[in-house]
């Protein structure tokens, strides 16, 4: 017996930072989850699949108009054609308070309860699944305290729209823990929110398939959902279908031994070549990062927008590309033990070794950001896939991590300073 176990659809999300870029392929990209949704659709029908469980946000919030919900009555209605129940929870994105269109649901779908948690049986199955939808967007609560224990007689499907423990970049939804998933007693619990895969536990299996579709560049990678493979009442194999119709990557090159422009350039087209052949026929939207302490660093800058239409002319060689961004941070090389001699330099240089030797030194400099993150905004701070997790910002451990750098920093400043 399968299951398909699929969450974070977010079908139509708008992604309106598109058109900010010019030349973006814009409606193929914003197509793409739709795409990607057939590409579930039709993978079920493909293995056969006796069961799909959705672990939440469905949708991208409410519906622009009645066609988000058409396409996705259309989807439903090709599973129910094959006799494929569907069973799905409401996340933080198509909550209840959120969704204000509705149309009638295809007979082969049970949304579960918003209120409390739900039990649906497929006896003929030998299936329970488990699960509680969000009546709100904002859900601080651990909903599985309120799941009953699972059924010893039967295969028990947990669905639960969550955070678990804390996700870098994800909200904090749901929140709950490995041990309380497993002290229910259900063999699977099918997870959504997170969108990057990972399979957290084994026994019992705790997985977050991660989203269908990547929606920018910081959702990299293949994308899709989870197959699993039941045998004797005990999962025996779970496997990453890949379903994604655009594929986002990051095409990051140490430019550090470069000597010259040139060099440079050869290393990204090495690598969008190589990207755009992992693709395998879809469009790779890229983005590009040169870093490093490089000769060639004046280079580089000296004419930023010259580099950059070099770079976005490679797209065009071979594949499908699109270069979304190209992002120069490079720095002049440095010399840190001749800086040392200099009496600023060395100073902070003997400072910072002496914090590395004493982190709990750092400590002391906690409040001094403690009010950061307050100024930064809801957005930065809630970000789905957020480069920087904010609640880490001006912690120890994270001062800890950037104190060489940062005097490496100060080095290259002040060696541009003089240049």
């Amino acid at each position: 017996m399968k299951i398909l176990h699929a969450a974070d659809l977010h079908i139509d999300s708008p992604l309106g930072g598109l058109t900010a870029y010019e030349g973006a392929p814009a409606e193929e990209i914003r197509g793409a989850t739709r795409r990607a949704t057939e590409n579930l659709i039709q993978a079920a029908i493909d293995h056969e699949v006796s069961l799909v469980v959705l672990a939440g946000d469905i949708f991208d919030g409410d519906w622009p108009d009645y066609g988000t919900g058409l396409f996705w009555n259309e989807q439903l209605n090709r599973l129910h054609g094959d006799g494929i129940p569907v069973v799905s929870v409401a996340g933080n994105h198509d909550a209840q308070s959120l969704i204000s269109r509705n149309l009638p649901l295809p007979p082969n779908l049970t949304q579960l309860s918003t209120s409390k948690p739900e039990t649906v049986t497929f006896a003929e199955l030998g299936i329970e699944v488990i699960g509680q939808g969000y009546a709100t967007r904002d859900v601080s609560l651990d909903l599985t305290q309120a799941y009953p224990d699972g059924d010893p007689n039967l295969f028990t499907i947990g669905l639960l729209h969550t955070s678990l423990n804390g996700r870098p970049g994800h909200a904090s939804y749901a929140p709950s823990s490995v041990d309380a998933l497993r002290a229910k007693g259900y063999q699977y619990w099918a997870l959504g929110h997170v969108h990057a895969r990972e399979i957290v536990h084994k026994d019992p299996w705790i997985v977050f398939p991660g989203n269908t579709q990547g929606r920018h560049a910081r959702e990299v990678g293949s994308k899709g959902a989870t197959l699993i493979t039941v045998e004797d009442g005990a999962v025996s194999k779970v496997e990453h279908l890949i379903l994604d119709d655009v594929r986002w990557d990051l095409c990051t090159i140490d430019a550090t031994g470069s000597t010259s422009v040139d060099d440079v350039r050869s290393a990204v087209e090495e690598r969008l070549s190589a990207i755009a052949s992992d693709a395998e026929g879809r469009l790779a939207a890229v983005r590009v990062e040169i870093t490093g302490s490089c000769a060639v660093h004046e280079d580089l800058w000296a004419d930023p927008h010259e580099f950059e239409a070099g770079i976005r002319s490679l797209a065009n060689t071979g594949g499908r590309l699109w270069v979304e961004k190209v992002k120069v941070s490079t720095t002049r090389p440095v010399d840190l033990a001749a800086a040392r001699e200099d009496d600023a330099v060395g100073a902070l240089a003997q400072r910072i070794a002496e914090l590395s030797d004493d982190p709990d030194a750092l400590v002391d400099y906690e409040d001094a950001f403690a009010g950061l993150t307050k100024k930064l905004s809801a957005d930065v701070r809630t970000a789905e896939g957020a480069p920087v997790d904010p609640t880490k910002i001006g912690t120890a451990e994270q001062l800890a991590e950037q104190l060489d750098a940062s005097l490496e920093l100060v080095v290259a400043l002040l060696a541009e300073e003089r240049a």
